[in-house]
């Protein structure tokens, strides 16, 4: 403790819980037989009462939690974290949820954990940080390497909640996210897969961004919950370019199977335009690119598509490249239709235009994207 600053931390108010972790961890390594009587008397304590030092009771009581002697205690332990799931205090949040994930690491608890699910669903709107990867922690621990059904409303939130983590902007969250999909994707008892599929069809192009993620392992992932969702969806044209790794031709495979979405998906797309990621940049430009040959007569929504791209922070000389070839291409689509009296020629030639400018812009973005692999 000394060589640690434990007693100066534990002499402040303000960090005197973590000193107790601290102290606890060290005492269970070097005086074990006072260890589970303490945490014992703590545990009871807890149990009757609330009390103004119930933060550092709680700390020291969570380094005992994969304690063997504490399992026949499990029960009124999982009580005193579920009464204090929604507490205020931000450090006594952290350590419910890091309690849970200890516990739902244990075979003995999964029932206990699960009964929690809908709580634990609802704290992914009102957390974050830290302590949204917790929480993600604890749902995936109940169901890895389990395959525990999924009911359908947990199945139909979790749908729901789960693709605006995606981009979060942390590398363990974007990874437990995606992965806690694809198990919803799995596991989701048959009877939800049909209510699903708004959801999914909905998470296909954030995950096909990702998919051009600059990190490998969330690459990786998105591409393996983008093949579950096009599984899910039957659309096995988009199964089969995912297997053989052809990102450069989804775009055009999902607008050309499903025209109806062409809006919708590019304003799904626009927000991507300030993603962090270039290579996710590029695959937003080209798609909404692609995109806008299916919005002849959406005059609107092809002007907010332009002034977004117009609005677009400053970037290297290629995304700036790809962005006023997009430009142009929306604009090309935006020009009203030559009347019946035009000639056929202009017709044509408008076609081909658009049809090389999009060629371009496809060839330009798998030439600086893609080798082989999906980033």
């Amino acid at each position: 403790m000394e060589r640690k600053r434990g007693w100066d931390t534990l002499l402040s108010a303000d960090t005197h819980h973590n000193a107790v972790g601290l102290l606890a961890r060290e005492m269970r390594r070097a005086s074990s037989p006072l260890y589970y009587p303490i945490a014992l008397c703590l545990l009871r304590l807890l149990t009757r009462e609330k009390t103004s030092w119930e933060l550092p009771a709680m700390a020291f009581l969570v380094e005992a939690l994969d304690c063997p002697d504490m399992t026949e205690w499990s029960d009124s332990i999982l009580e005193i974290l579920s009464r204090r799931l929604w507490s205020q205090c931000t450090e006594m949040h952290r350590l419910v949820l890091r309690g849970l994930v200890l516990l739902s690491k244990a075979p003995g608890m999964a029932d206990g954990v699960r009964s929690l699910t809908p709580s634990l669903v609802e704290l992914l709107c009102y957390t974050g940080g830290e302590l949204v990867g917790m929480v993600l922690s604890v749902l995936i621990n109940q169901v890895q390497d389990r395959d525990i059904p999924i009911s359908t409303p947990t199945a139909l939130r979790l749908a729901e909640l789960l693709p605006p983590l995606f981009g979060y902007d942390n590398i363990h969250v974007q990874l437990l996210s995606i992965y806690l999909f694809q198990k919803v994707m799995e596991l989701a008892v048959d009877k939800s897969k049909q209510l699903l599929k708004t959801h999914v069809i909905y998470s296909l192009l954030p995950l096909f961004f990702h998919w051009h993620h600059e990190n490998q392992d969330v690459a990786e992932a998105s591409r393996k919950a983008l093949l579950r969702a096009a599984g899910l969806l039957k659309r096995r044209d988009l199964v089969k370019l995912l297997k053989t790794e052809q990102p450069w031709r989804f775009s055009e495979c999902l607008l050309e199977n499903d025209k109806r979405r062409a809006v919708e998906y590019a304003c799904q797309a626009l927000p991507y335009l300030e993603s962090p990621q270039e290579p996710v940049r590029e695959a937003a430009l080209r798609f909404i690119g692609i995109a806008g040959r299916y919005m002849r007569g959406q005059r609107v929504e092809l002007q907010v598509a332009i002034n977004v791209i117009e609005d677009m922070t400053p970037d290297s000389a290629a995304v700036k490249s790809l962005a006023l070839q997009t430009q142009e291409i929306l604009r090309a689509v935006q020009r009203p239709q030559s009347s019946p009296g035009s000639s056929s020629l202009k017709i044509s030639s408008r076609r081909c235009r658009i049809g090389r400018l999009l060629s371009g812009a496809a060839a330009g973005g798998q030439r600086r994207t893609y080798s082989g692999n999906p980033v």
